[in-house]
């Protein structure tokens, strides 16, 4: 029985939503222009009317023009939707209220007719063909479709034109090219000075070390000793920091095990516990792996320096050819992409391939950092 009347339910509840949000856009439509307030109200219909129809619709700004003529159809037919689910919820309540009365009061003062249904009896009152009932059934009936189209024209209503979306998408990839070529330059500079000043300063005491034992070949063994020691140990310190430089270009763990198998690994050193949830990823380009390991690798880093979280919880998923990477904690919450966090970083790697980050972090906790990277 709930079960068929959830869909009625789902759609009364909005409506009467909408009734409500139509008459404070009314009242308060000076206050929705400012850029800020426009986009979370707007943004916050927009998720609902997605909800509603069993969707994902991302969050973007809307400019005023289109605002206004959102504001316009929501308050015409978010008022008459509204009204009309008023009515129905009504009506209900009356049936139900004079379902009950032949129960409740005595028998001389029982009402003859409730919305023109008998109140002799419920058989009569429940199987009365009478005008009342019939509309009010009909009504019910029709709330769900009425919904679903109110919920359908505010997505088109609120969505980026053709051509505003275009210039987005020029204005987006102008940005993130700029910020792929200093975030590019900067791992150029940080590579060159790794080498510079670990891998090539050791590989130049080797080579010192070495001119000194071949002088010492026919004179003081021990120093002979001590150089080749010396030499052989400073070797090795170079090889882990080049191994350490090569791992920030990209993991060799990626190509060892593999996506789900490096960030098992990565999870598993974290500082807390971590539930972890990887579906069927199929075949990821290497840059888009690259990325994802870096992302969750700073994330639960973060988790572990920061949050003062006791468990955190790992879900990749693939969508069609969108790689979604969700990290979550029980932390305190607060995160912001200043004070050494590393989320600018993160954000500046998923940028670089065109991706998106999403990070949500009340003060109190959770919070909740969703990747998104296209792998087509």
């Amino acid at each position: 029985m709930l079960r068929a009347l959830a869909p009625w339910l789902r759609a009364t509840v909005y409506l009467l939503r909408e009734l409500g949000t139509a008459v404070t856009s009314l009242l308060s439509v000076l206050l929705l222009c400012h850029p800020s307030m426009r986009r979370s109200w707007a943004d916050w219909h927009r998720q609902r009317a997605a909800r509603l129809l069993g969707r994902e619709t991302p969050s973007r700004d809307v400019d005023l023009p289109r605002l206004l003529r959102w504001l316009a159809l929501h308050v015409t037919f978010g008022v008459a939707c509204g009204l009309a689910a008023l009515i129905c919820v009504g009506n209900a309540l009356l049936l139900l209220m004079g379902l009950l009365l032949p129960w409740v009061l005595p028998t001389r003062e029982r009402p003859e007719t409730v919305l023109d249904i008998p109140m002799a009896g419920w058989p009569e009152a429940v199987g009365s063909p009478s005008v009342g009932s019939v509309l009010f059934a009909l009504g019910c009936l029709a709330l769900p479709t009425l919904a679903t189209g109110y919920a359908r024209l505010t997505l088109a209503a609120l969505s980026t034109s053709r051509t505003q979306a275009l210039a987005d998408r020029v204005a987006t990839l102008t940005r993130t090219r700029s910020d792929a070529l200093e975030t590019h330059a900067a791992e150029l500079r940080r590579i060159e000075r790794d080498l510079h000043d670990g891998t090539q300063a050791r590989l130049v005491a080797v080579a010192m070390r070495l001119a000194m034992a071949r002088r010492c070949l026919d004179g003081d063994q021990a120093t002979l000793v001590r150089m080749l020691r010396e030499a052989t140990e400073i070797t090795e310190e170079a090889m882990v920091e080049l191994r350490e430089v090569l791992r920030g270009i990209y993991p060799p763990i990626l190509a060892d095990r593999g996506l789900p198998g490096a960030l098992r690994t990565v999870a598993a050193r974290g500082g807390v516990p971590v539930a972890i949830d990887i579906g069927d990823l199929r075949r990821i380009p290497a840059a888009i792996e690259a990325v994802a390991y870096f992302v969750v690798t700073e994330a639960l880093t973060n988790v572990a320096k920061h949050s003062r979280a006791t468990e955190a919880a790992l879900r990749v998923s693939r969508v069609d050819d969108v790689l979604r990477v969700v990290v979550t904690d029980n932390g305190v919450g607060g995160a912001r992409e200043t004070g050494g966090s590393g989320l600018a970083g993160l954000r500046g790697r998923a940028h670089a391939l065109d991706g998106t980050v999403d990070v949500v972090s009340p003060s109190g906790g959770p919070t909740t950092i969703t990747v998104e990277l296209p792998c087509g």
